[in-house]
């Protein structure tokens, strides 16, 4: 399969269920993705990442029954990064191409889960806000196992208490899915899960972001 059936694959997944999983390694690179890891690795053992909020604006409410993972953005302020982000920018063109989403741009940050945390269902946007469109997930986690847990688990958009997917944290996996329609869960960690999260946008005007990197 060339560059081009895989982005059609891609969009055909999104358009069809709202969701897709794949494996970005060829993509990407296993240097990349060891990069990258080893980035948020030296983050976590520096604390250096800040307990994530729920909500939108300028004060997230910070709730722990509702998710604990800690997170730190991503600026392009490393060559990792940078790396990273021409991909997203490429997937971005490539998705308004096929899909006319009108994504204007992207954010991204870092997500460490310990042992025991997790991220009840919930959606990425509201429907309406035209702001968060669609979300992209990759995985940064060596050797994971069904029984270490922290899989994400995907609602079917139908019928949001009907599940219709559940993705490991493996390296390099990647879950791409609708932001507004499909509501999504991190089961509890069984041990330390280290991913990305990445939002492409249809908004301008960049929010505020805190512990940057």
């Amino acid at each position: 399969m060339n560059k081009a059936q895989w982005f059609d694959e891609l969009a055909w997944g999104l358009s069809e269920r709202g969701w897709v999983s794949f494996d970005v390694t060829t993509w990407l690179g296993p240097e990349l993705l060891r990069s990258l890891q080893s980035e948020l690795i030296a983050l976590d053992q520096r604390d250096a990442l800040k307990s994530a909020g729920v909500g939108r604006g300028s004060a997230p409410v910070r709730d722990r029954s509702v998710r604990r993972d800690k997170i730190a953005w991503l600026q392009g302020a490393s060559p990792p990064q940078v790396a990273l982000f021409g991909f997203f920018e490429r997937l971005r063109l490539e998705l308004n191409q096929r899909l006319f989403l009108g994504l204007k741009r992207f954010e991204a940050h870092y997500a460490t889960y310990h042992c025991g945390d997790f991220y009840k269902a919930h959606v990425d946007s509201f429907q309406g806000r035209a702001s968060r469109i669609v979300s992209l997930v990759l995985y940064l986690n060596d050797d994971w196992q069904p029984l270490d847990g922290g899989a994400l688990q995907i609602f079917n958009r139908e019928s949001e208490n009907e599940v219709c997917g559940l993705v490991l944290p493996e390296m390099g996996r990647v879950a791409l899915f609708m932001s507004e329609e499909i509501r999504h869960e991190v089961l509890e960690a069984h041990r330390t899960r280290y991913s990305l999260a990445c939002w492409f946008r249809q908004d301008v005007i960049p929010l505020p972001l805190s512990a940057v990197i």
